[in-house]
């Protein structure tokens, strides 16, 4: 009689699922850790506004902004060295006793020195002194190696914003995760409540045993203790999906989605292929090559001359009364090329270079190990998406075949025809049945994260 409209019962428990799991068009919790607060005051937040919350306020990713600006900062002080350098400096002396010097007598016939005091008591030597850098290794090394640094800064933070879309998206399902499990329990304590009453009823009229009861108060208190456990599993998931977005712990949000665009959002073609090139660890890999080149290049170049001209101007005072002192001028100035070429360094410009080449070759092997970690990587991700989805196709006609012997059970336990055994046993199944489907969801929309962060096609 019941296998008449079997899609039907599919159908029906199937749509009932949904309903009581809140897969309505905008779900929204009731945040656990301020029950006392008005909803009307808490802000309601999508997937999409908590990552884009994130990528404003999460720490370790504005620490990473940060380190592009100290990176270019870092660059113009390695650059300054191109600009022209002055400085200026100077002497104040004041003699308590003139230095002495001795003189030939060419007047007479004596030999004797002709000693005699030499100089001004109060002498004022101001300098002014400019470089200009022409040529110099370090400085050609700065200029080159300027642009990767920035480069290496802004691909640090590709990185930590892929890290913060992928870790925010799995912490906002799980949470979803555990309120959807909340839903299911909640309706199916309700379903148990009224299968205690009904029991009851039926043993004080005298059609069940006691034991049937008995055995429908202990389901019914497993369910309540599971809705408890899940209900306190909220409060630690909101607090890590806080941390991950950088939101200030005092202050209160809950969690809405767009129902349809979940669902729709849990399949990903698994025929695109996997492109080494980009994933930000090997864009990092590269970068560091291209930098350690360039030192490769700095240590083959530092035999030549640094290459500076200069220019020096001195304004002298000098006068025995320092009220004087600037009475009279003797400048003098200066122009002139200078050069530093180094001859011998114990051959440490050898080894330098040959340590240099070293480590451009080790970092070739960590590319080879690297591209070997990211294929090992896609690879599960992969296997583990297709595993989990097929799970969700299996268990979602689970869900529909468990209400439906549910259903066709409860009609025969109040018919008398089945024990209270094969009810709860129904009932159980449908319970499994719902929160299984409810985790496989789920872990498909996280196994889908894995296998983007796997292939490189995390967008931010």
């Amino acid at each position: 009689m019941f296998s008449k409209g079997s899609n039907a019962f599919q159908f029906y428990w199937l749509v009932r699922f949904f309903i009581i799991s809140g897969f309505s068009i905008i779900f929204s919790s009731v945040n656990a850790q301020t029950t006392a607060k008005d909803a009307d005051t808490s802000e309601y937040l999508t997937l999409k506004q908590c990552i884009d919350y994130a990528l404003i306020h999460q720490p370790a990713l504005n620490r990473s902004l940060l380190n592009i600006s100290i990176a270019k900062e870092t660059n113009a002080i390695n650059l300054s060295g191109f600009l022209p350098q002055v400085s200026i400096e100077g002497t104040l002396t004041h003699y308590i006793q003139l230095p002495t010097s001795f003189f030939s007598d060419t007047s007479g016939s004596s030999t004797a020195p002709v000693r005699q005091r030499l100089g001004v008591v109060n002498t004022l030597t101001p300098e002014i002194y400019v470089s200009q850098a022409i040529f110099s290794p370090s400085l050609t090394y700065a200029l080159r190696s300027a642009p990767l640094y920035v480069k290496q800064s802004n691909q640090i933070t590709d990185s930590t914003k892929i890290n913060v879309v992928a870790t925010v998206t799995k912490a906002f399902y799980n949470l979803l995760l555990t309120l959807e499990q909340i839903n299911v329990l909640k309706e199916d304590t309700l379903m148990l409540r009224q299968s205690v009453e009904d029991t009851y009823h039926q043993y004080v009229g005298g059609i069940v045993d006691e034991t049937d009861n008995d055995q429908a108060t202990i389901t019914l208190n497993n369910s309540r203790a599971e809705l408890k456990q899940a209900n306190n599993n909220v409060i630690p998931q909101y607090a890590t999906l806080k941390q991950l977005m950088g939101f200030t712990p005092e202050k209160q949000f809950n969690v809405s989605f767009d129902t349809l665009e979940m669902m729709n959002d849990i399949y990903f073609d698994t025929t695109q292929q996997l492109q080494f090139d980009k994933r930000i660890e090997l864009q990092l890999i590269n970068t560091s090559r291209e930098l350690q080149h360039q030192t490769t290049r700095y240590y083959q170049y530092s035999f030549l001359p640094t290459v500076s001209a200069f220019y020096d101007k001195t304004f002298e005072f000098e006068n025995n009364t320092f009220g004087k002192l600037f009475n009279n001028s003797y400048p003098n100035s200066l122009i002139g090329l200078s050069f530093d070429m180094p001859i011998f360094t114990g051959f440490a410009r050898t080894h330098n270079l040959q340590r240099s080449k070293l480590q451009e070759r080790m970092i070739d092997w960590d590319e080879t190990e690297e591209k070997s970690q990211i294929y090992t990587e896609y690879t599960t991700a992969l296997a583990n998406y297709k595993s989990d989805l097929y799970d969700l196709k299996t268990l979602q006609a689970n869900v529909a075949l468990a209400g439906k012997v549910n259903f066709i059970v409860n009609l025969q336990y109040k018919q008398g025809l089945v024990a209270y055994l094969n009810l709860i046993t129904a009932q159980t199944n449908l319970i499994t049945a719902q929160i299984n489907y409810t985790n496989a969801l789920f872990q498909v929309l996280s196994s889908k994260i894995d296998l983007q962060k796997a292939m490189g096609m995390i967008s931010y």
